[in-house]
């Protein structure tokens, strides 16, 4: 029996959270702020939260009685404690995401909500397409570059898979521009998000890569001002922790009116 590597190199994507800059940060500003106005749609008071999150000084001040939790593989979360948990945009640097979310549906209480907030699969993916093309054109081959995301179909499942009830999965586009590729890039590296693959290239990439990248960037995507564009696909993950008063689906068949009476529309058959 073999044991398969990590997908993620935990020591290097420390190492690059410790150098992020706090004015960069505007995603998980974006996640915090997305929260709120998610929390503010439910009819219900939240006493005990705890917020799963690599940057808790964006969390502080809207959440200051709020327990923060170290994204580590074995979260530091007691049983059955909390009616709110938060898993703040980390989740998709998870080497098991449903093991994350099963951990934060123990920690709920009955009835208490699950939020996860993560970077979906058309994160980036300018960058991904110019990057790929430009290697595979200058050394004939390609590496690991940027993080494989999940598409927001995959991700709908991971809560049901933990247990969680009424779960629902969305996603909120966050467009940017930047004055070039290297730009988008220094930035990547101010917020911490930059390539963290245990498979990932251990030498220098040939600058004629970037080169290239750069200059299909411009070529295929630049906008009329002369920037370039760069999408972020923020997914936000909901799911209760069971509950017995929690409303749930009738059995099929039960319906005791028609729904052609209900939308008051005359009925037709379909064709044989």
């Amino acid at each position: 029996m073999t044991n398969t590597p990590p997908l993620f190199d935990q020591t290097a994507l420390r190492r690059h959270r410790a150098k992020a800059r706090r004015d960069a940060l505007f995603l998980h500003d974006f996640a915090r702020d997305e929260v709120q106005d998610r929390i503010a749609m439910v009819n219900k008071s939240f006493t005990s939260v705890a917020i799963v999150t690599p940057f808790p000084e964006i969390w502080q001040q809207d959440f200051p009685d709020a327990v923060m939790v170290a994204d580590t593989d074995t979260l530091d979360l007691p049983v059955a404690q909390f009616d709110l948990i938060i898993h703040a945009m980390c989740l998709h640097w998870a080497d098991d995401p449903v093991g994350q979310l099963i951990q934060c549906r123990r920690a709920l209480k009955e009835d208490g909500l699950c939020l996860g907030l993560l970077l979906g699969g058309q994160t980036l993916s300018e960058l991904r397409a110019v990057l790929s093309q430009a290697e595979a054109t200058v050394t004939g081959g390609l590496s690991p570059r940027v993080s494989p995301m999940a598409e927001i179909r995959d991700l709908g499942g991971l809560l049901s898979r933990a247990g969680m009830s009424l779960t629902v999965a969305d996603s909120v586009p966050v467009n940017t521009t930047y004055r070039d590729m290297t730009h988008l890039m220094h930035d990547l590296r101010a917020m911490g998000e930059t390539n963290a693959l245990t498979g990932r290239l251990r030498q220098p990439t040939r600058r004629a890569v970037f080169d290239l990248a750069s200059t299909l960037y411009r070529d295929h995507f630049a906008t009329p001002d002369g920037r370039i564009p760069a999408s972020f696909e923020m997914i936000c993950l909901t799911g209760w922790c069971p509950s017995d008063n929690q409303p749930k689906p009738l059995r099929p068949g039960s319906a005791q009116v028609r729904l052609a009476d209900a939308l008051k529309v005359a009925e037709t058959k379909l064709p044989d």
